[in-house]
């Protein structure tokens, strides 16, 4: 059985109906679709948006009405009504805060491609949605896409948050938790007893004024930490992005206050809100290192060591990256980062020599990655990802000759993992990823052999997110995906023996 219902309600938002275009393109099959323009822009535009909606509704969707203008002069009132009207459970947007170009000088501002209301437009809808949330108790998830990124057969627009690829994960007492980024917070379903079926949620934790974005990142003890990044004014004018942290230590209960860790561009109006969004992985010793993007397009880390202390941002040297950063543990405990390239296909690898070791920039990385499709492998120091020209997922790591395929190339966006499944005895990873149409797909192979092939099977979910896995000290394999906004589950239907898994069932 799938975990299929009733189609999913996404409500897009810009500032015109040409900016439009994109997004609307950017939507799969089998939504219920609505698009809200602050501005009425003219005629070329809206013909434009009329072709996108009918290429919509060819590929599945169904669009319902016509594109409505709702100005922001009210302050977002005229949003927060359409919104309530609407119900949407997932609302697409721009980019708040949109990359730069170049910089002016003379004035002392950066410099966009791209309509300076973009990013006041997707702010004011943010704004309602959160607003619409908070009043409605339904969470409503929110993509936000860089206009016009990517080039060749990536240039639809590329999401500026990933895709979470680790959100469901084991607590400390052997309970599961979800977590999942939402207009207003993050949201959290939680396992009632351990290996049961019986969940709470969705419960939005507090988190003031959080970017609709999360990375989940999993201890040596088994305690979840999140990273997102918060919004906050600034006295002057404008607003400030920093990174955050905050810590779940006891499964069901209230995290830990969000931590800022600051950003490597603070307090400037212009330059902190181009930070990137965090990666972060502990290495052997229980340290913590956390990876920006910073505003000149390198890498900053800071490190807090098993001690507690923090060291102060430090600047990465190297080529300029995008803003898709992965960190990974090796198996001798050494955190290494990923980090795709800016103005080519490359990935640099940065590495050090031992704890104490500066840090090393490899450019000899033989990987050509699709944007917004890497994620930490399994298997220590490994990473995965969708390669650029064929979509396939790969796996690579540090010493392999070249990229190994995993085949199966349907679906987009980051393929994870969990290792150590026990089937008749032998020890294999556990591959998931979109499949068709964004149904998920299972695959396996034996552990540290994905070069002897892999299986993949289909396990039907209509998934508004990426699919997640993990496996329990019990032995128990469990699946996550989302149908509409319920958390849908599966379980592999024997410890030891096969992949077969139950049917899907809604929480």
């Amino acid at each position: 059985m799938s975990a299929t219902g009733p189609a999913q309600r996404v409500t897009i938002v810009a500032i015109g109906p040409r900016e439009a275009v994109e997004l609307v393109a950017a939507q799969g099959a089998g939504a219920e679709l609505t698009v809200l323009c602050v501005e009425e822009g003219g005629k070329d535009g809206r013909a434009a948006l009329d072709r996108a909606l009918a290429d919509a509704g060819r590929r599945g969707c169904k669009v319902v009405g016509s594109p409505r203008t709702v100005g922001t002069q009210d302050g977002g009132d005229g949003l927060l009504r359409e919104l309530r009207a609407l119900r949407p459970q997932r609302v697409r947007l721009a980019d708040p805060d949109p990359t730069h170009v170049s910089y002016d000088e003379e004035r002392d501002v950066p410099v966009h491609d791209e309509p300076a209301g973009n990013a006041d437009a997707a702010l004011a809808a943010l704004t309602a949605a959160r607003a619409y949330q908070l009043e409605s108790g339904a969470p409503v998830f929110v993509d936000c896409h860089r206009a016009g990124a990517g080039q060749g057969p990536c240039a639809a627009p590329q999401p500026r948050y990933p895709d979470p690829a680790h959100w469901l994960t084991e607590g400390f007492d052997g309970r599961l938790t979800a977590f999942l980024p939402s207009a207003a917070g993050v949201v959290r379903w939680t396992q009632r007893e351990p290996g049961g079926a019986a969940w709470q949620g969705p419960e939005l934790l507090p988190g003031p004024r959080l970017m609709p974005g999360l990375r989940v990142v999993r201890d040596a003890h088994g305690f979840p930490h999140l990273f997102a990044l918060r919004r906050t004014p600034l006295k002057d004018g404008g607003d400030d992005l920093a990174v955050v942290r905050a810590a779940q230590y006891r499964t069901g209960h209230p995290l830990t206050p969000w931590h800022s860790l600051g950003s490597p561009n603070p307090g400037n109006r212009h330059r902190s809100r181009e930070v990137g969004f965090p990666a972060a992985a502990f290495d052997g010793a229980g340290g913590l290192f956390v990876f920006v993007r910073n505003f000149g397009h390198s890498v900053s880390c800071r490190h807090q060591g098993a001690d507690g202390v923090w060291t102060p941002w430090q600047h990465l040297r190297g080529v300029r990256v995008a803003d898709e950063l992965v960190a990974v543990t090796t198996a001798g405990g050494e955190v290494e980062l990923f980090a795709r390239a800016r103005d080519s296909a490359a990935v640099l690898r940065w590495h050090r020599s031992g704890p104490d070791g500066a840090w090393t920039e490899d450019r000899s990385v033989p990987l050509s990655p699709r944007p917004g499709s890497m994620a930490a492998g399994p298997e220590p120091g490994t990473i995965l990802f969708r390669d650029l020209g064929t979509n396939e997922p790969c796996v690579w790591w540090p010493g392999a000759a070249g990229p190994v395929p995993l085949g199966g190339t349907e679906g987009a966006g980051p393929v994870t993992g969990t290792r150590g499944v026990e089937v008749d005895g032998w020890a294999y990873s556990l591959l998931i990823r979109s499949g068709p149409g964004g149904t998920c797909a299972v695959g396996m192979h034996v552990e540290g052999r994905a070069d002897a092939g892999v299986w993949w099977n289909e396990v039907p979910a209509d998934s508004a997110v990426m699919p997640a896995v993990v496996q329990d000290r019990a032995g128990i394999v469990t699946l996550a995906t989302l149908a509409g906004s319920q958390l849908a589950l599966s379980h592999r239907e024997s410890p030891s023996g096969g992949f077969e898994f139950i049917d899907w069932y809604t929480v």
